[in-house]
């Protein structure tokens, strides 16, 4: 490649970029995911290094952010408000702190201290102190020159109009991130793009009443110029944020090595969809203020600190075709098989379409360029269709008026909304419909239902496809001379799964109801079923005796859910289950709540996994000793039970109520169990 196609090449990536920032930093509409924005920065980062002959004003190694906005008065910073380069794997780690100690000439067993705090992805801001009084506040602008938007700050209850502590600073510009949270975001969300375009929209809005409405918050990490600040390190410079009135960031930690680095950057990664802002990596800090001052800069960009990326939770790929799948209570649900892209450490190669108004609204074609976003554990699902990449093989998709099995489908009508449902289903055919019953038997084996060990969705699709089972009592006359010859299966593990399903032929009322897999009849509903009836031949005489009606009498078990018990004894696949199911199993009576009992009037929450017994289990444990369950860590809570994993958010909302934490044998010996 000669030197004109070399620069030409660069120049256009520069040109995209300067657009890109407009539309990110100006008008707070971002066209691009951030990754791919962070791809064609670092692809511009390559060519500089590569070839010294090119260069730009423009360049991101040059330049930070956008010009300031004309709608707002101009203000040089007195310290440049820098970017941050980014680290985006562990090599990136291992490099970054190579280069700090060969800079500062130590040899490879000197340890750096870091400060490690969670990128909140918002919009920065710099805060003028004098005097313990707020004066002036500025946005980032291009690094060197902010908008002064003073008052439109001084609406944010988290910034101090005054401090008056005696050993806060003379001088100084305190800086951090102003963001709206994603509880506070759902009230406001038809108004704005995502959490970031609110808080970018606010603060540029010219009535700073209107900014008001908008429940902006700020959280503070570092400071820019400074006169009289009597602090060594960062953490404890973070310290004295929270003293001054402050608010920082929860999940801030000094650590050493990049091993601690990257267990920590692994455990907030997971905790992400917990928190209720959004943030984008990890920045690491060199601890010590003497030594950040002796690495200085590099370019635009400090020595002494990187933002670890985290991994992306979107990416663009192409749907290369588009399946229906059928769900236990017959919902059809279109499915994109699209070409395998790596979201988050994840290779994800189906996401959801959602139903069949999604693909209408969204316009979504075979052969599409798409965006898929996966968060968390939710499952992958297409966000957008990107028409300006649209060709001529893009084909509509229109959507099966039957089901796979070959029964007409139907749109149901809901009374309340009086509206037609979205979801497309098949009817109510249970296991009558090929497609429904094998999500059906998935369902029968699940944790809350019969829970065989060893026996999971995985085996119910093995099996299904070798015809072994169609019904939930081909579970218990399984062929396990045939199964035994199949690959990855010996006589032992046939044997263990054989006591697995023998051992589950005793089962409580609660979770026979719950395993059939009745529509809108989840488990705390067949709880209470079960408690009413007291047995299955009470359940099935319902339909004998037409007492549907006495159900009406259970608090929590309206129409919806008696129609839907009406039309599962309706048909007659169902009752051949029930009555075959009853010859071979013990189902047991349900067992009254103890009044009185040992855990009386106490509530209860479980996080985590327990050893040897399962949350439901537990559950039903605790409500036959009088005890109740609570879903939300409250002052109604008396004990919090942890197990393994559990979640460190509840841990520490306890703690800050002062509710008792105990462990599983300490709970175990409240109901005079052993652990």
């Amino acid at each position: 490649m000669d030197k004109i196609k070399i620069n030409k090449e660069y120049q256009k990536k520069i040109k995209d970029l300067i657009k890109l920032n407009k539309y990110y930093y100006e008008l707070s509409k971002p066209l691009v995911e951030d990754q791919e924005y962070d791809q064609i920065k670092s692809e511009i980062f390559s060519l500089e290094k590569k070839y010294n002959f090119l260069k730009s004003e423009d360049s991101p190694s040059k330049k930070v952010g956008y010009r300031p906005s004309k709608t707002f008065k101009k203000v040089f910073h007195k310290v440049s408000m820098l970017s941050l380069s980014n680290a985006f794997s562990e090599e990136d780690l291992i490099n970054f702190e190579k280069k700090i100690i060969n800079f500062l000439d130590k040899d490879s067993s000197f340890e750096i201290e870091y400060s490690a705090e969670p990128k909140i992805d918002g919009i920065s801001a710099s805060l003028t102190y004098q005097k313990g009084k707020f004066i002036m506040g500025l946005s980032r602008g291009d690094g060197k020159e902010g908008e002064d938007i003073t008052q439109n700050l001084k609406t944010i209850n988290d910034i101090p109009k005054e401090i008056l502590i005696k050993d806060f600073p003379t001088d100084i510009d305190i800086r951090g991130e102003v963001f709206i949270g994603n509880k506070d975001f759902e009230k406001i969300k038809d108004k704005f793009a995502n959490p970031r375009n609110a808080a970018s929209g606010s603060l540029r809005q010219k009535n700073p009443n209107d900014t008001k409405k908008i429940p902006l918050k700020f959280i503070a990490y570092t400071f820019g110029h400074e006169k009289g600040m009597k602090v060594k390190k960062q953490n404890e410079y973070l310290q004295r944020l929270t003293e001054w009135g402050f608010k920082t960031n929860p999940l801030n930690k000094t650590l050493k090595g990049v091993q601690n680095l990257m267990n920590n950057y692994y455990e907030i990664e997971k905790k992400r969809n917990e928190i209720d802002f959004d943030i984008d990596g990890i920045v690491y800090k060199i601890n010590d203020f003497d030594l950040q001052k002796r690495l200085g800069n590099v370019a635009n960009s400090p020595r002494w600190a990187i933002a670890h990326k985290f991994s992306a939770n979107k990416g663009i790929s192409k749907i290369l075709n588009i399946d229906i799948q059928v769900g236990r209570t017959g919902a059809l649900t279109p499915v994109a098989k699209i070409n395998p892209l790596n979201i988050g450490g994840v290779v994800v190669s189906n996401a959801t379409l959602h139903n069949e108004d999604e693909i209408i609204r969204k316009d979504i074609r075979i052969n599409d360029t798409v965006v898929v976003e996966r968060a968390g554990d939710v499952i992958p699902h297409v966000v957008s269709v990107d028409v300006k990449k649209r060709k001529k093989e893009s084909k509509k998709f229109f959507f099966p008026k039957k089901c796979p099995c070959g029964y007409e489908t139907i749109k149901e009508y809901n009374k309340i909304t009086k509206k037609f449902d979205a979801v497309r289903r098949c009817p109510d055919r249970g296991f009558d419909c090929d497609r429904m019953a094998k999500e059906r038997l998935k369902h029968f084996v699940s944790k809350e239902g019969f829970n065989i060990d060893g026996f999971g969705k995985k085996i119910v699709e093995n099996f299904w496809d070798l015809k072994l089972v169609r019904l939930p009592q081909d579970i218990f006359n399984l062929n396990y001379k045939k199964i035994e010859s199949l690959d990855g299966w010996g006589k032992q593990s046939v044997l263990n799964l054989k006591y697995a399903i023998d051992d589950k032929k005793n089962i409580s009322f609660e979770r026979f109801i719950y395993s059939l897999g009745i529509r809108h009849i989840g488990f705390e509903n067949a709880k209470l079923i079960a408690k009413t009836l007291k047995s299955s031949e009470s359940f099935v005489n319902l339909s004998k005796d037409d007492k549907f009606d006495d159900l009406l009498n259970i608090d929590g078990i309206g129409e919806t859910q008696i129609n839907s018990i009406k039309n599962f004894f309706k048909n007659k696949t169902n009752l051949n289950i029930i009555n075959n199911l009853q010859k071979i199993l013990n189902i047991k009576k349900a067992i009254e709540n103890k009044k009185g009992g040992i855990l009386s009037n106490k509530t209860f929450m479980l996080t985590g996994k327990l050893n040897g017994i399962s949350r439901a289990e537990a559950k039903s444990l605790i409500e036959k000793n009088s005890g109740s369950i609570i879903s939300n860590v409250s002052k109604k809570l008396d004990y919090l039970i942890i197990g393994e994993k559990p979640t460190n958010r509840k841990i520490e909302a306890a703690k800050e109520l002062n509710i008792k934490i105990i462990n599983q044998s300490e709970w175990l010996r409240l109901i005079n169990k052993t652990g």
